[in-house]
Formats: structure tokens, C-alpha cells, sequence
């Protein structure tokens, strides 16, 4: 309700797509949300819907769930350990837990996802048209990887830190696009990308479930900029997950024990005054 010193019809209107309330009913995306969307749009089609503000098809639906199954929960990895220990500090404060744990989200850890779909993505838009056959894939692929090697740089995408000898999700989300008839331009790269590894490299690096994944997004039309989002909006499901579990079998405080009482003092280097 407007304020009794404003005019409520001088007020310039703030213009949404998304969602709008009412006394009587609640409205999301041009839909009736307690008639038209509960219990009728997964959780997985409401994200894609907000986003892109278009309905997926189902196969991009099946596609786009893959991805944030896949990017849900790795186990104890440093996001989970911030949101569990973060819990143990402050157990009043789950939001406090849940965005520790998700402000975690970088480079090494869920970053790649956007990292990949920028690379791929600017990639792509530097060349004129698209290759044809696998092996002007290939050659194309070498060029990046050469070129990216030459300048210090790595390669979002290629390697795992535990996953040497391939990546167990990479595999699932190629065939599910495949067999769905969504392979884009990003994947086909992606792929050629693992091909030629080796040859660019002298060394043979598997593609690895963050970069699959942010490769199957751009296909389905998110632009870079959001992908780290996704990423984050599946993992904030596996934070959940840890955090419900640090409540009912507590680590964070034997790790923070641990290394509190195995803390040992050492004189800082010499800086030769």
C-alpha cells in the first residue's frame, strides 16, 4: 500500500515479467501460481522458465536437470566444510551456513561451469560459421588449445583432480543431449576440445562434469553471465543436504579441533632486516 503523502497514480509503474501479488492471487511468468503452476511445473522447469522466460521443451528440460543433478553435491568440499563450520559458529543462522557455503562458489569450485560456457562461447563467436566435419572440429579445437598453452593460460574444462581417468557424469550429459537431438555448437566443441587434448597438450586430460556442464547450458541458450548461477542454484540443494546432516551427525567440530589443537606456532620468514 502506497504511503498517505504519495499519490499512488503519479507513481511511474516497475515493469516485471516474472512475478506480481495481488490481495486475491499470486502471479508468476503471466500464470496463475496457485492454479496454473503448483504441483503442475517441476522445480527444475520453473528455474529454466524464470530464466530464459520461455517453457522448455522436454528434451532440453531432461537436459537441463541432468546438469543440476550433476552439480548438486561433490561431498566434502570446501563449500561444505564453510557451510558446516559456519553452521557450527552460528547454528541460529542457516542462511548464514547456506551463503558461506555458496560464496565458496570460484574458479576451482563451480566456477568452471561458467568459465567453460564463456570460453567456448567467445570461441565461437570469433570464427566465421561453424565446422563441418569432426575433423575441422578437431583442428579448431587444437588452435584454441595451442593457442591457450602458448599464452600461460589453461583450458576451463580439461582435467579432474580425482577424476584421471575420465569423468563419470561427462559422458551422461553428451548422450543425454544427443538423444535428445540438442547437441549444440558448445558441446560439439567441448568435445573436440577432449579429442585433441593430447596432441595440444603432451598429455591426455579427461573432460570433466563442471565444463560438460556449462557447455550443455550455452547450448541451451543461456548466455555466460548466468551459468555460475546455475551452478550455484544446484549446489545450494547439496549445501542444504550437508548442513541437515552436520545436524544430525556433527563433524565441523571435530575438524575444527583438529586443527585448533594441532595448531603450531612457527617464527615468520626473515625478510633480511
Amino acid at each position: 500500500m502506497p504511503h498517505p503523502s504519495i499519490n499512488a497514480d503519479s507513481i511511474a509503474p516497475y515493469s516485471t515479467s516474472l512475478g506480481t501479488s495481488s490481495a486475491t492471487e499470486i502471479r508468476l511468468l503471466g500464470h496463475d501460481l496457485a492454479d496454473e503452476l503448483m504441483g503442475k511445473v517441476s522445480f527444475g522447469e520453473l528455474a529454466f522458465w524464470l530464466v530464459a522466460l520461455r517453457r522448455p521443451q522436454p528434451g532440453e528440460l531432461r537436459l537441463f536437470e541432468a546438469v543440476l543433478v550433476a552439480l548438486a553435491d561433490h561431498g566434502f568440499t570446501p563449500t561444505a566444510l564453510a557451510a558446516r563450520l559456519t553452521y557450527l559458529s552460528a547454528p541460529e543462522s542457516i542462511q548464514g551456513a547456506m551463503a558461506a557455503g555458496l560464496l565458496g562458489g570460484g574458479s576451482r569450485f563451480l566456477g568452471v561451469t561458467e568459465d567453460t560456457g564463456r570460453f567456448l562461447s567467445t570461441a565461437l563467436a570469433s570464427r566465421e560459421g561453424l565446422p563441418i566435419s569432426e575433423t575441422e572440429w578437431d583442428d579448431f579445437a587444437l588452435s584454441l588449445v595451442r593457442t591457450e598453452r602458448a599464452a600461460g593460460r589453461i583450458v576451463p574444462g580439461l582435467g579432474h583432480p580425482n577424476h584421471k581417468g575420465g569423468d563419470p557424469r561427462t559422458p551422461i550429459i553428451f548422450d543425454i543431449a544427443a538423444h535428445e537431438g540438442i547437441t549444440g555448437p558448445h558441446l560439439a566443441l567441448f568435445a573436440a576440445l577432449g579429442r585433441v587434448s593430447e596432441r595440444g597438450l603432451g598429455k591426455k586430460l579427461p573432460l570433466n562434469g563442471a565444463g560438460v556442464c556449462g557447455a550443455a547450458l550455452a547450448d541451451l541458450g543461456f548466455p555466460p553471465d548466468i551459468l555460475r548461477g546455475f551452478a550455484l542454484l544446484a549446489r545450494s540443494a547439496g549445501l542444504l543436504g550437508q548442513i541437515s546432516e552436520e545436524m544430525r551427525a556433527p563433524i565441523a567440530n571435530r575438524i575444527y579441533m583438529e586443527v585448533d589443537r594441532n595448531a603450531q606456532y612457527v617464527s615468520p620468514p626473515s625478510d633480511g632486516t
